[in-house]
């Protein structure tokens, strides 16, 4: 816990008062995620998804930042490795929002979708 001390100028003197409070943190959904960097590296900050709600929130982000930015922005490569990053049902999360979101784009995310899919053919069909 920190001590933030304030100071009021008062016409009378200067009144300083402490309080101790937590500062507050930024909600994920109100963090600007650097996809760009993401992609660049393929990697994520360890401990960076807290949660699957975290997880959840960050995969529907990555969808319309895929879907937005210029061709060219990112490869398949540099997504594929972002994508290993994250736990087996965000993966399928992932594309399940891309049908979701962009049913037509699906087709230039085919060798991606179906690599991953391949790893999870037996767990889809049980």
């Amino acid at each position: 816990m920190s001590d933030n001390t304030f100071f009021y100028h008062e016409p009378w003197g200067i009144l300083s008062v402490t309080s101790r409070q937590q500062p507050p943190s930024t909600p994920f959904a109100a963090q600007a995620i650097p996809f760009d960097e993401f992609l660049a590296s393929g990697k994520l900050p360890d401990g960076y998804l807290t949660s699957e709600y975290v997880a959840q929130q960050f995969v529907e982000r990555l969808v319309h930042y895929i879907l937005s930015v210029p061709s060219g922005s990112y490869t398949m490569a540099q997504l594929s490795h972002l994508l290993e990053q994250l736990d087996p049902r965000a993966q399928v999360f992932f594309f399940k929002r891309l049908k979701e979101t962009s049913p037509d784009s699906l087709k230039d995310f085919a060798p991606l979708y179906y690599g991953f899919m391949n790893e999870f053919h037996s767990l889809l069909f049980t």
